[in-house]
């Protein structure tokens, strides 16, 4: 009975078959990957605002504001407590009022990183269709809704350190559609 030359063939079959495996799996996680992932924006494309406040247009203050990045992506003010929902074309999708938590993301650009569809956020509250993009001292920071009548507690009804960005339910709804993993979210002023 020769056993070894049975094991050491056994051996290289398993290792075949573990190359081919991960092979497949690296091959399936590049084509399913966003395009935009680590790409870096296109020599002409619009440059971010990544200082100061985003220009705004005064007759229009719901309007997207200039300098906030082109194609696909999340748009959040700080200073006006709104989202942008902009679509690959640069178009607004949606756009609609926030009521953040009291812990801000530095502005700059972020993707999104996870998402849950109902957890309970950091104050205790049952939240669904959570979107997160970064976290700041061990915080997670995303937008969600919180369950019940359908309106977003204020920041003064939120006592606990939250990075909780809420909206409306339905609001909720259209961001949870539209932020899948990848999408980039942009934070200005």
């Amino acid at each position: 009975m020769h056993v070894a030359g049975t094991s050491s063939g056994i051996v290289a079959a398993l290792t075949a078959a573990a190359l081919g495996a991960v092979g497949f799996l690296a091959y399936q996680a590049h084509a399913t990957a966003p395009a935009s992932l680590g790409v870096r924006p296109a020599a002409g494309a619009p440059p971010l605002a990544t200082a100061g406040k985003a220009p705004r247009d005064r007759r229009h203050p719901t309007a997207l504001p200039r300098g906030s990045g082109w194609g696909e992506r999340v748009v959040y003010s700080l200073d006006d407590d709104r989202v942008w929902l902009v679509g690959a074309t640069n178009r607004v999708q949606r756009t609609f009022r926030v009521n953040p938590g009291n812990i801000d993301p530095p502005i700059g650009t972020y993707w999104v990183t996870s998402r849950s569809s109902a957890v309970t956020g950091s104050d205790g509250v049952p939240v669904e269709h959570v979107v997160r993009f970064t976290s700041m001292d061990g915080l997670a920071i995303g937008f969600s809704a919180a369950v019940g009548n359908g309106e977003p507690q204020t920041g003064a009804e939120r006592s606990a350190r939250t990075g909780g960005i809420r909206e409306t339910r339905v609001n909720g709804d259209a961001m949870w559609a539209f932020a899948t993993i990848g999408v980039r979210v942009v934070v200005i002023r």
